[in-house]
């Protein structure tokens, strides 16, 4: 019988199974799917690299810095800017701090007043001078609440630009979520790079995979139920441990243990082209600021990492935000006559490779999401919950919250 069974070999649960293996515990990791890494992963079809759904690492996260080995990932980093699409043409923007020469281009944009411009910097150099206990302890409320009236922005500024950037990275335009999450992820932003692995995102869960032993992970392996300290799994084998840990997705560990909230979610549906050649001119995420159409933004993945295609060829990587009611084949046409209009053409012959459909994505954050922005992980001694909707919704917070878990379990196994 193992010390430990971790049930989901995502982020959280690997983490915790690598900080108790390092206390020497024995530890049974368990997971329905055929791969580690539970929403990071990566699919391979004719030579490119396809996440699941467009994800990026901030390498500010602490959590990541203290469990990757980031040069074993080899890192490629986004520009720091994006291309904003308002009226027909694309507006550059750029952080004029590493980005200086892009300045006037930023400053001439039409996205949002200079004075907005002005507030993004002073944001910038408030979050940074404060620490990550001192953001969360900020009044939560919705994050386009904070950016109306905590820091001024204007509208044309939320709609042209937060709306389609951060609404890309919550999977919500409407910015309901926690104004603590916002500013958590822009601090990130502003402290680090936006990068991607050069083999794709899942080289992440695959590197914490190897500080465990072979046996010490157990793939389709789905469990029905729990009973105090005994697992079942689907074709009926029962499993005992003294401590059970729970690290799946909130609907799923609601389903096993109940009273986990929130366990409704964000949505997202992930389009991925094969192209020629990149149709953007940098690697920079090319913004829907009209708010018309299917599309929130566009990436080119190969740009960034060329990994991510053949050598001679471009991923283009194209999210749309929430669950549009068109059918599969309707919604490509839609989003391919948006390309068209932004790219020309030329984008009418690009060849479609996959359309991923997301349901849970990530959990929904509107406030009070994080209030407290640290839920308790220990339900009894015995048994405990962890993933990333224990913290904050991010790579980050499932880390920290498999981390916490990890202690919780040495705190009472020590007992």
């Amino acid at each position: 019988m193992p010390d430990v069974l971790v049930i989901g070999a995502g982020l959280a649960g690997l983490t915790c199974a690598r900080r108790l293996h390092e206390r020497a515990l024995d530890v049974q990791v368990l997971d329905a799917a055929d791969r580690v890494g539970g929403r990071v992963r990566t699919d391979t079809l004719d030579g490119f690299r396809l996440d699941r759904g467009f994800q990026v690492l901030l390498t500010a996260y602490p959590e990541t810095q203290r469990e990757f080995d980031y040069d074993a990932l080899d890192l490629h980093a986004f520009q720091d800017g994006a291309l904003v699409r308002y009226n027909g043409r694309f507006h550059r923007i750029a952080d004029p701090r590493r980005h200086p020469w892009d300045a006037p281009r930023t400053l001439l944009a039409r996205v949002g007043t200079l004075a907005d411009k002005l507030r993004v910097l002073r944001l910038r150099r408030t979050l940074s001078h404060e620490s990550i206990p001192q953001v969360m302890e900020r009044a939560e409320r919705t994050t386009l609440d904070a950016l109306r009236t905590r820091w001024g922005f204007s509208s044309s500024m939320i709609d042209r630009f937060f709306r389609p950037f951060f609404g890309g990275i919550f999977f919500d335009r409407t910015l309901e979520a926690s104004s603590r999450m916002f500013e958590f992820v822009f601090k990130m932003f502003a402290e680090g790079r936006t990068v991607l692995p050069a083999g794709g995102i899942d080289q992440m869960p695959k590197q914490m995979r190897r500080h465990l032993p072979d046996e010490a992970v157990r793939l389709n392996a789905k469990v029905e139920a729990i009973e105090k300290q005994s697992v079942t799994l689907r074709d009926g084998e029962t499993l005992e441990a003294p401590h059970v840990v729970v690290a799946t997705e909130a609907p799923e560990a609601n389903r096993l243990v109940g009273g986990v909230t929130p366990i409704d979610g964000r949505s997202t549906i992930c389009l991925y082209y094969d192209a020629p050649r990149s149709p953007l001119d940098a690697p920079l995420l090319a913004l829907n600021g009209d708010g018309v159409g299917p599309i929130n933004n566009v990436a080119v993945p190969s740009d960034v990492a060329p990994g991510y295609a053949p050598d001679d060829r471009a991923l283009v990587s194209v999210v749309v935000v929430g669950t549009p009611a068109e059918t599969h084949d309707a919604l490509e046409r839609a989003v391919r006559a948006q390309l068209i209009d932004w790219f020309g053409l030329a984008a009418g012959g690009w060849t479609h490779l996959q359309t991923q459909y997301i349901p849970y994505a990530l959990p929904n954050q509107a406030p009070p999401f994080l209030s407290p922005p640290e839920k308790e992980i220990r339900r009894r001694p015995g048994l405990y919950v962890c993933g990333d909707h224990r913290r904050t919704a991010s790579l980050n917070g499932a880390i920290a919250s498999g981390r916490a878990a990890a202690d919780a379990v040495w705190s009472d196994h020590a007992v």
